[in-house]
């Protein structure tokens, strides 16, 4: 890409993140107590987040069968309550061990 691209492309980035956040503070004076549209509001981190991180992690990995294995064991670890770090140093170790287990047996 040319530099002289660059700057129009930085401007209008700039502008849309700007209004992105600057129009609803603008059109919404009073406080939002509609149950539906808080509760939206309130998952809407967690939903982008999920659908920005799974799809990355099927493919972080030299294989979908390691990444699977990586993703399993991240899994069941959070849902044994073990902290964050135990979650990523364990699925890190699964993800490991299935890679050599497959370099093994091919």
């Amino acid at each position: 890409m040319k530099f002289d691209a660059f700057l129009p492309y930085l401007l209008v980035m700039a502008a849309v993140t700007y209004l992105v956040r600057a129009v609803p503070l603008v059109l919404i004076k009073k406080k939002i107590q509609n149950k539906f549209i808080l509760s939206f509001l309130y998952y809407m981190p967690y939903a982008v987040l999920s659908v920005m991180t799974v799809p990355a992690v099927f493919f972080a990995t030299g294989s979908v069968v390691t990444a699977v294995a990586g993703v399993t064991v991240a899994l069941l670890l959070a849902y044994f309550k073990q902290s964050l770090l135990t979650v990523a140093a364990g699925a890190s170790l699964a993800v490991f061990a299935a890679e050599m287990l497959m370099r093994y047996l091919s």
